[in-house]
């Protein structure tokens, strides 16, 4: 099952490139940094818990999940009205109920350029319109994923709380923010913004005390000597190679690695 979002760093291509394995589970699946959920729809799992720091994400998730006919009735709206004018005017709309509010998140995040969320400093979304116009897609089923997010307990919270509720058995799939251009020269300069190195710091520890715990865990990383040198000695280290989505053109999309760390 494919994720219905869009999403900066999502990791479908792990499973397409064929570089990673989903485990069995024997307890809970989690995940803090849900972001696009693409390892979430490809598991499936029957207990979960998602978390995310963008409350605005995690609303729409469990609109999804508990309103899905509603929802998709508002999204379809949009669709027809769907014009660089309303991209822009909905873009600026605050909108007071739960389902209109992920309706108008799912709009835009089809229709801004490449799928990306991006805040001023007013705490407003700002990506301008993108290219693509398609708003529904034929293979669209929130009825399916509104089936697969009931097994999920949905969380607005910092990670660290996320991954200090893992316990024996549980398995914690891992995906913080990092970017991937830079990975071979100016890793702080580039990633401090988006997740800070004491962000970096915080999250290693969170999962050396789940593992002592009993719990395991899969994450992508930057594929930098920061982060192997954080992790040293702690977990199985595998480099992964990927072409960079994330550049107005194509061309700019160059090949990179990442880094996974299973333990």
């Amino acid at each position: 099952m494919k994720p219905f979002l869009k999403w900066a760093g999502g990791k479908r291509w792990l499973f397409e490139s064929g570089q990673f394995s989903p485990p069995g589970l024997a307890g809970k699946y989690i995940e803090p940094f849900l972001g696009g959920g693409a390892v979430f729809f490809k598991i499936q799992p029957q207990d979960a818990l998602l978390g995310d720091i963008n409350g605005r994400l995690i609303e729409l998730y469990i609109v999804v999940r508990d309103e899905w006919e509603k929802f998709e009735r508002l999204l379809s709206k949009h669709a027809a009205l769907h014009s660089e004018e309303y991209y822009y005017e909905m873009r600026a709309k605050c909108l007071r109920k739960p389902v209109t509010r992920a309706a108008q998140f799912m709009y835009l995040n089809r229709t801004c350029w490449n799928g990306l969320y991006r805040e001023n400093k007013h705490g407003k979304f700002n990506v301008p319109i993108g290219a693509k116009q398609t708003v529904i897609f034929p293979n669209d089923d929130f009825k399916a994923w509104s089936k697969v997010l009931k097994s999920a307990t949905l969380v607005h919270q910092d990670f660290e709380t996320t991954i200090d509720s893992a316990g024996k058995g549980d398995f914690l799939f891992i995906d913080p923010p990092y970017t991937v251009r830079h990975n071979l020269n100016g890793f702080i300069k580039y990633n401090q913004k988006i997740f800070a190195w004491e962000d970096q710091i915080r999250l290693c520890e969170a999962l050396r005390r789940a593992v002592s715990r009993g719990a395991n865990f899969a994450m992508t990383n930057a594929d930098h000597e920061s982060v192997r040198s954080l992790y040293k000695g702690f977990g199985q280290h595998t480099q992964l190679g990927r072409h960079s989505v994330i550049a107005a053109k194509a061309l700019n999309r160059s090949r990179s690695t990442e880094l996974l760390i299973t333990k």
